[in-house]
């Protein structure tokens, strides 16, 4: 769900190109409630990826998990994608719309090996571990498992909160240039 959420929230680059963006910078809209609208669209299209998720596990007979644990991840996920939605409107103001997508694919997958969603970060070397806990994907990933493992580091939710700071901020900014 983090890259349709950056796909859709990248989707500003096109806008770009055909000259939205410089025609909303001359209406009163603030840039950071721009941003946040496109990073809600990108949620709600998140939500069909967790959605098939979750379908395909109750099809296959794998949820073994209490029924609340199951809604609560589903929820923490769906709120964790805006970090990427944002992320996408940032890469999205930040590259031509033709290459955007060759930018937030790769480099989610990047991320996503750096973050401990592939492997636990036990198995890393303790330098690459070090580098994963300052990763956007490894905050939002403890924060959406939460609810299974029975733990949250603080500084996970720092992390996750950071990174949607940092891009929507970004994002912000760049809109308004």
């Amino acid at each position: 769900s983090a890259l349709i959420a950056a796909s859709v929230g990248a989707g500003v680059a096109v806008e770009r190109a055909l000259g939205w963006s410089r025609q909303l910078r001359l209406t009163p809209l603030h840039p950071a409630a721009y941003i946040l609208v496109k990073a809600f669209v990108a949620v709600f299209t998140g939500a069909f990826a967790i959605v098939a998720v979750y379908v395909i596990g109750a099809v296959q007979g794998k949820p073994q998990m209490p029924f609340d644990v199951w809604v609560t991840c589903g929820l923490l996920t769906l709120a964790c994608v805006m970090t990427f939605a944002a992320l996408g409107v940032f890469v999205g103001y930040l590259v031509p719309g033709e290459n955007v997508m060759q930018v937030v694919g790769p480099g989610l997958a990047l991320l996503a090996f750096l973050g401990g969603l592939f492997f636990p970060l036990t198995s890393y070397s303790p330098i690459v571990r070090d580098i994963a806990y300052w990763t956007p994907m490894y905050g939002v990933a403890e924060v959406a498992r939460a609810p299974l493992t029975q733990e949250l580091p603080w500084y996970a939710v720092v992390n996750a909160f950071a990174w949607l700071a940092i891009f929507v901020l970004g994002a912000a900014w760049r809109m308004s240039k």
